[in-house]
């Protein structure tokens, strides 16, 4: 009981501005303050690529659409290349871009004979590319989802060290001796998960889009070789 009520006085007696989270912040361990800008750090860039991932996959969303819908009412392919210059965003167009460059080649050279093997294989390609150009950055929101939260246990765990050292060396369970250590303890995790949280719903959101786009390119690809056939017999 009188430990109780000595650690309730000594608590009561700390002032607040020492017990604000800037406070604790700047009074940390060096190893947990450089936990914390490493996580700091990762969030940024995370909130980074998830404004600039998420430009560029909603104009390509809108921009294969539109394309899409150009292509199929156009009756020549002549008039639907020049038409991709209005959708510089659109992984489709890229693709149907590349494949009409390479039929164009192909009947130059007269080797109608090998047209569709040739153009299924620079389809493929192009439409691997423009898979590449959609992930790109991405790994970067699944490498911070999964590491985040491990690097403010290691925080975590390092302030808890602390805390138990200083306890040790004081001899007396108060709050002034182990409540700082353990708040930047607590601080640590609380950054690590809010760089893990909003990094795996971005890497989800994304996944989920990409796969769609990633599906209306094979389909276009196909799409395109069966009118090709069509044209070349």
């Amino acid at each position: 009981m009188n430990n109780f009520m000595e650690i309730t006085l000594a608590s009561s007696a700390t002032s607040a501005p020492n017990d604000s989270i800037m406070s604790l912040l700047f009074s940390a361990d060096l190893i947990v303050q450089f936990v914390l800008l490493v996580l700091l750090g990762m969030s940024v860039v995370c909130w980074a690529i998830i404004w600039k991932k998420g430009g560029q996959l909603l104009d390509a969303t809108k921009q294969s659409d539109e394309f899409l819908e150009d292509f199929w009412r156009s009756s020549q392919q002549d008039a639907a290349y020049e038409a991709t210059s209005r959708f510089p965003n659109s992984p489709i167009a890229e693709v149907f871009k590349v494949g009409y460059k390479d039929l164009t080649r192909i009947r130059r050279a007269g080797q109608e004979a090998d047209a569709i093997p040739m153009l299924a294989r620079s389809l493929r390609r192009a439409t691997m590319v423009e898979s590449i150009k959609l992930e790109h950055h991405i790994i970067f929101l699944a490498t911070t989802g999964a590491t985040a939260p491990f690097i403010g246990l290691f925080g975590t765990v390092w302030g808890i060290l602390r805390a138990f050292q200083k306890l040790g060396n004081a001899g007396a369970a108060t709050i002034q001796v182990v409540g700082p250590d353990i708040a930047h303890a607590l601080i640590a995790t609380a950054v690590g998960l809010v760089a893990a949280i909003p990094a795996v719903m971005a890497f989800n959101y994304f996944n989920a889009k990409i796969r769609v786009l990633n599906t209306e390119m094979e389909n276009f690809s196909s799409d395109y070789l069966n009118l090709v056939k069509r044209h070349l017999k």
